[in-house]
């Protein structure tokens, strides 16, 4: 399991515990010291968790309208605990981080598999899809990761290129070769 998969991970136990027991805000600090201490207490995510879990919670009314706007066919108290939660955390990181917007996507629907029922990876998939499909802002996000890693691509393989290039001239001109 990478870092950034178990960090989610705590953080959708975070949630569920803070939702589950009424989202009493003084809970938040121990309930987050408590998972770390019982999933993972050597695990060291730089913040992550506390960024992901404080940031629903300060977000979580935009986040509600997001989930009652793309989950047409569920009111908000119907969806199950879990399932809400990782909605919660997919918008937020669609929403609110630098998280590439497929990676946010993708890792919520792998919890979702993980933690919810037989259909959750599906629901998470449309509701997060749906957000995606509507929100230029974000899709221009992905575009710019997308254009990031191929301009990237290129410089390296111009600088292999021109490296092979030269090594070609030196084989030529006997400079270099022994």
């Amino acid at each position: 399991m990478s870092n950034r998969h178990l960090a989610r991970t705590i953080a959708l136990q975070t949630l569920f515990a803070w939702d589950f027991n009424g989202r009493k805000d003084g809970d938040i600090e121990n309930l987050i010291a408590d998972n770390f201490a019982n999933f993972a207490p050597n695990f060291d995510d730089g913040g992550f968790v506390r960024a992901l879990v404080i940031g629903v919670k300060n977000n979580l009314d935009v986040i509600n309208k997001h989930i009652i706007k793309y989950a047409t066919e569920w009111p908000l108290d119907q969806i199950t605990a879990v399932d809400r939660n990782i909605l919660r955390l997919g918008i937020y990181e669609l929403l609110h981080t630098a998280i590439p917007p497929r990676v946010a996507i993708n890792e919520a629907i792998e919890v979702a598999k993980s933690f919810g029922g037989d259909a959750s990876g599906k629901f998470v998939n449309g509701v997060l899809g749906a957000l995606y499909n509507d929100e230029p802002e974000i899709q221009k996000r992905d575009n710019k990761e997308e254009a990031e890693a191929l301009a990237q691509a290129k410089v390296t393989e111009g600088a292999a290129v021109a490296s092979a290039d030269e090594d070609i001239i030196k084989d030529k001109t006997g400079d270099g070769v022994q």
